[in-house]
């Protein structure tokens, strides 16, 4: 490591990089407030670290690293506060989807969507369904969900970020896509 530090403008950040981290964000927190405070916080802490930037990657990348800190801490925050009536009514929604044998009650089978492959993705009204679904998640779900399927995040990088056991993880998913899934069956068909 060399004693070099790589220039950066932080007067060029808000105009160059606000709008991207502020959608990256809000992909991940459904808060426009709160959203707009940690892009503001990750640019007074990218400001306060600006001497410590060594130019290994763009200037986006460090940027947004820094706001995905944020953002876990958010969730972290979120989740230690888990009150636990969410759970049980998330849980009580799931309960009957099985029977004693371990398959699928009748009623609660999986049926098709009606939209297939990448044409769901692009679908606006099942997004917005989905994103309603998303929103009635317990705290440590959503952000168990949101680190996994959006950010891409490892299994290990979740449990350690998140403070949660390996199969307290895998349960967690298993609900999560469980409760999705009603919810979209209920709400979506």
């Amino acid at each position: 490591m060399t004693d070099d530090v790589v220039a950066t403008d932080p007067r060029r950040w808000v105009g160059t990089y606000a709008d991207y981290l502020y959608a990256f964000a809000r992909k991940r927190i459904d808060d426009d407030e709160l959203v707009r405070d940690l892009v503001q916080e990750t640019f007074l802490a990218a400001l306060q670290r600006a001497h410590t930037f060594e130019g290994k990657s763009s200037e986006r990348t460090w940027l947004t690293a820094i706001l995905k800190n944020k953002i876990i801490d958010v969730y972290r925050k979120k989740s230690s506060v888990v009150v636990s009536s969410d759970v049980v009514n998330a849980e009580r929604e799931q309960s009957d989807f099985f029977g004693e044998d371990g398959h699928w009650n009748k009623e609660h089978r999986p049926v098709a969507f009606g939209i297939e492959g990448h044409q769901a993705l692009e679908n606006k009204e099942l997004n917005h369904i989905l994103k309603q679904c998303m929103e009635k998640l317990p705290a440590l779900w959503l952000a168990v969900f949101t680190m996994k399927h959006i950010d891409d995040e490892s299994s290990e990088t979740i449990c350690t970020q998140l403070k949660v056991s390996a199969s307290n993880f895998w349960v967690i998913i298993h609900r999560t896509k469980l409760n999705l899934r009603a919810c979209l069956q209920k709400n979506w068909l």
